[in-house]
């Protein structure tokens, strides 16, 4: 028998959330249906009320901090909004977050940490290597898992995993259509991490679609975790190549060193790369200069001119005092979509993990939610969302929608 996940929030704890409540604003995302740790707890809940206790697992700390920290703020300013309006089904939400430091034995070691909470409902991880490592977790409590921004095809093997952002194949894929149906380049350099299943998964089926697309890879360079800091032999062999373009599906660290090492050399060409650069321009001590013209396949823009995107950004800017990337906006809607799928299926926070999580699994394959990460997005019984790819160029700074 499940433990029961009913937690009753004290008096003091009540007062500080109803006045955090009242800086809160903006609305979600428009859906079919109608407390923050790290440990902190969120805005969120009554003393004498019950609530959905969703957690967030990722790192906050360590070398993809950045990815976790968006992660955490965009779920947390996403709970504060919900539970401003209402929350969900009349129920707030109580949302705690632990730092996995991108590793996946502390991964578990948190995941504990949250049933010992009384975790309901998780959003998490935010790298690939942690998410699987949870899945097993998870799908053995039948409890719901949410990843924003998992990518890797294992991160929803079981029933119970579903995933905001696409999968690596489906990105390698996606960008190879990208650059083929833009007449970006017809030859194309590759430079990513043997090593890494995130580049490994995005190069693999990048490889098989870039014939279909009229492009000819001229060189296909790898590098491994423990090869990661001079670059100079592939990027040579890309140079000579005659390469038009240099695909990067790796992360934003790696690829800072590599556009340095490109400048060095005299090597001017373009770059393309995924939701791993994502942050390329937060690398301390970077020139900014160098990632002139870099695109990537995003699916969010900060300077988009919608309402959602731009209030959106409006609030995050107010409360965590800097501009939101991907990450944040995956997690806000992954927030969202958990509340369209609750309200579809009328749960009830005095419900355990399992029978939340099977109302879940059904109604996430019924709702259809236009977030920040996508308009009109869907969720198959797999897990994987149905959404337009979309791509950002780096322009003086900053990233424009392509």
């Amino acid at each position: 028998m499940k433990k029961s996940l009913k937690k009753l929030l004290s008096v003091t704890m009540a007062v500080a959330m109803a006045a955090s409540l009242t800086a809160c604003g903006g609305k979600g995302p428009d859906t079919n249906s109608s407390a923050a740790q790290s440990g902190d707890k969120t805005e969120a809940g009554a003393s004498d009320e019950a609530v959905f206790k969703i957690g967030g697992i990722g790192p906050i700390t360590g070398s993809t901090a950045i990815y976790g920290q968006a992660v955490k703020n965009g779920a947390e300013l996403a709970v504060n909004q919900i539970n401003a309006d209402g929350g969900i089904n009349g129920a707030k939400i109580d949302y705690s977050f632990q730092d996995d430091e991108g590793d996946t034995e502390k991964a578990v070691n948190a995941y504990n940490t949250l049933k010992d909470w009384g975790i309901q409902i998780l959003v998490g991880a935010v790298t690939s290597a942690p998410t699987i490592a949870l899945g097993t977790e998870t799908n053995n409590d039948n409890l719901f898992q949410l990843t924003p921004s998992g990518s890797a095809v294992d991160c929803t093997k079981f029933e119970n995993q579903f995933r905001v952002c696409f999968s690596d194949p489906n990105q390698g894929v996606a960008s190879a259509q990208y650059i083929g149906e833009n007449k970006l380049a017809t030859k194309v350099a590759m430079i990513y991490d043997s090593s890494d299943v995130y580049s490994s998964g995005i190069h693999d089926k990048f490889i098989s679609e870039a014939g279909n697309q009229g492009i000819e890879v001229v060189a296909d360079e790898a590098f491994t975790a423990d090869n990661n800091t001079n670059f100079s032999v592939q990027l040579q062999k890309a140079q000579d190549s005659g390469a038009e373009l240099v695909f990067l599906p790796i992360y934003y660290s790696q690829a800072a060193l590599i556009l340095a090492q490109a400048k060095q050399m005299g090597f001017d060409t373009e770059f393309f790369g995924c939701d791993g650069l994502d942050g390329l321009l937060t690398v301390e001590n970077f020139d900014k200069t160098l990632a002139e013209d870099v695109m990537l396949l995003t699916p969010f823009a900060a300077d988009a001119t919608d309402d959602l995107t731009q209030n959106f950004v409006t609030s995050y800017k107010e409360k965590y005092k800097e501009t939101p990337n991907q990450f944040a906006a995956d997690a806000y809607d992954a927030v969202y979509a958990i509340k369209a799928a609750a309200e579809k299926a009328a749960l009830t926070p005095d419900m355990d993990a399992s029978a939340i999580c099977d109302g879940l699994k059904k109604a996430m394959t019924e709702i259809t939610i236009n977030g920040l990460t996508g308009e009109n997005m869907k969720w198959t019984a797999d897990g994987e969302p149905e959404k337009a790819p979309k791509a950002v160029k780096i322009v003086d700074g900053v990233y424009n929608a392509m």
